[in-house]
């Protein structure tokens, strides 16, 4: 159980800060074998729903939120401060930069020649000349993972680790846009990366948000719970075991079938790293 929980849905008890359970101290002379992967989780996914349920003004809205919108939420009022451009972890965003990843406003021809005229357009005119393409949080259905499995020497075991986590959706950039013919230009229904959080900065976010349960709403279950007990479905579309990183689509590219298969190798091998444990 995690520390000072006392909240449960429905109760009357005063809800108190919950502290995600802390991970074991592992050195790192103890990892006897690691690979790094980072995975696609498809919400379409019946397993994976409970991450997209979203219900902002429902009687528990507080807790029924999806996980794209927690994590949204938590960047943008600073309560997560890790938040990256990509899964390098390099580059940070500010709560302005995430919003123009997520947002584009156009104005139109009438719209630039008022302002052009030296005129103040009034709100009005503004409102009627002005297009918002906006990556809302039903366009977000594909969230990434990245994590490191290794085996600790110490207890014999076999342990994942979440490092990152990004969420997906479609690039406002190239919505509206089209081309000489009056086509939608090629690319815009494609996902891009909206922003990369590194997850042991988000543990407490998610450790106080609560999994939707239809069969039960009182069920004690948080993100946090959900995610390191991997209670998820996956596809690895990259790994890493210290030899470089592996981009499937990059040696098995245009074959979608045997990128899966890629995906279920890779699983297998992480599975092995166990077996092979009492080889050394």
């Amino acid at each position: 159980m995690r520390a000072e929980n006392t909240r449960k849905i429905g109760d009357s008890i005063v809800s108190n800060k919950v502290t995600p359970l802390e991970y074991g101290y592992v050195d790192e002379k103890d990892i006897l074998k690691s690979m790094f992967v980072w995975e696609i989780i498809d919400l379409n996914d019946k397993v994976n729903q409970p991450f997209y349920y979203d219900n902002p003004n429902g009687l528990q809205s507080k807790t029924t939120r999806s996980l794209y919108q927690i994590l949204l939420d938590a960047a943008m009022n600073g309560e997560v401060k890790e938040v990256y451009d990509d899964e390098n972890f390099t580059t940070k965003l500010t709560p302005e930069q995430i919003k123009a990843r997520l947002q584009k406003v156009v104005a139109s021809d009438v719209l630039v020649d008022i302002i052009a005229s030296g005129r103040k357009p009034t709100e009005q005119e503004i409102k009627e000349n002005t297009d918002i393409f906006e990556t809302t949080t039903d366009k977000v259905k594909v969230l990434k993972m990245m994590g490191m499995w290794f085996i600790d020497k110490r207890d014999g075991q076999l342990k994942y680790r979440p490092l990152g986590i990004a969420a997906m959706g479609p690039d406002p950039a190239v919505q509206g846009v089209y081309d000489a013919e009056g086509k939608a230009i090629a690319g815009k229904d494609e996902l891009i990366d909206l922003f990369w959080i590194y997850y042991p900065k988000a543990r407490d976010i998610l450790a106080n948000n609560y999994v939707y349960n239809r069969k039960n709403s009182s069920a004690d279950l948080s993100f946090d719970d959900l995610i390191n007990a991997r209670r998820f479905s996956s596809v690895i579309y990259k790994s890493s075991s210290g030899m470089g990183d592996g981009v499937i689509d990059d040696y098995v590219p245009n074959d979608a079938d045997a990128q899966i298969e890629e995906s279920d190798r890779i699983k297998a091998q992480i599975l092995k790293m166990e077996n092979e444990m009492w080889n050394y």
